[in-house]
Order: structure tokens, then sequence, then C-alpha cells
């Protein structure tokens, strides 16, 4: 009985003798054939990253962006992209009482055309008056008065869409017919 079992392990030893050396041979063969593909590869470095310090760019990589735009982060909300564009605005420049207040909170109560320059005057919601000109910053949004007409201004401000994409809109402010 005791014979048996000896001759299972002394042969279940040979088994596991035998793949341990099939495996270093298998192995063995392997490194050695990538060691060869890598010794004879070609070391030409004038186009490569290691020369120029740039990373190289895939075909893919330039065929999917256009030329003149930066890659948009697909991954990136639009929320966080609005608010870096409100950081810098707010880095920018300290804005006068007129630029933190919102067009709507303003009624246009007098236009003044002149030779000199036209000049119109603005009631906030206080009922305090200001008096404006071509140029003057006015509103939240960036605005910048580009006209004064009789009985109307026209401010041009800038709006930024979900995208991060800034446009520029006219908004003409008429004269309120309060009496």
């Amino acid at each position: 009985m005791w014979g048996l079992s000896a001759r299972r392990v002394q042969g279940n030893g040979l088994l596991i003798l035998m793949a341990c050396l099939a495996g270093l041979f298998f192995t063995g063969t392997e490194a050695w054939a990538a060691k060869q593909m890598v010794h004879n590869a070609s070391r030409d470095l004038k186009n490569t990253s290691l020369a120029t310090g740039k990373p190289e760019e895939s075909a893919g990589d330039r065929a999917a962006s256009k030329p003149g735009e930066e890659n948009v982060d697909p991954f990136k909300s639009f929320l966080s992209l609005q608010e870096e564009a409100n950081e810098k605005k707010r880095k920018e420049r300290p804005k006068t009482y007129l630029e933190t207040l919102d067009l709507s909170q303003l009624d246009l109560i007098a236009t003044i055309l002149d030779r000199k320059g036209n000049w119109a005057m603005v009631r906030d919601s206080k009922g305090v008056g200001h008096v404006i000109r071509k140029g003057t910053r006015i509103g939240t949004n960036d605005g910048v008065v580009r006209e004064i007409r009789e009985g109307a201004v026209v401010v041009r401000e800038k709006h930024t869409d979900f995208m991060g994409k800034v446009e520029t809109k006219d908004v003409v402010k008429k004269m309120s017919t309060r009496k």
C-alpha cells in the first residue's frame, strides 16, 4: 500500500518538473525574440518626441481636431466652463456702479444730441440719475454704449453660451414713457 502512493508522488513530481522546464523554455524564447526585435528597430530620433521635446500626434488625433480650435474635454461640465469664464471676468478690473446693475434695472430718461457728442441720462432703481455717453461701460454683461440716438441708447453686450463661446449682442434701451 505504501509503495503505490510513493510511486504516485514520484510521478506527480516528475510532471511538475517537466511543466516548470517547459515554462522556462517557452518564456525564454519569447523574451529572446522580443529583445531581437527591439535591437533591430530603427534609431532615427530626428522626428520623434525625444528629439523635439513635443509629444507625437497620431493621424487620428490630427483628424479629430479642427484647425484653429482647441480640443474640448467631452467629460468636463459646462457649468465649470461657465465658472472659469466668470473667474476671468472678476480678475480683470474693478467694476463701476453702472456695471453692477442689469440693463433692466435702468430707465432711459433723457437723450441730448449735440455736435460735440451725444449724451444720455439713465435712472437706477433707487431713483439716482447717471449721465452716460458713447464708450461708457454699463450692465452686468460687459456692456458698452455704442450709440446714442434720439430716444434710444444702443448697448453692445457680451454673452457666453453653455459651450464657452462669447457672442456679442446689441441691446436697444428705449426711453421710458412714464410720466
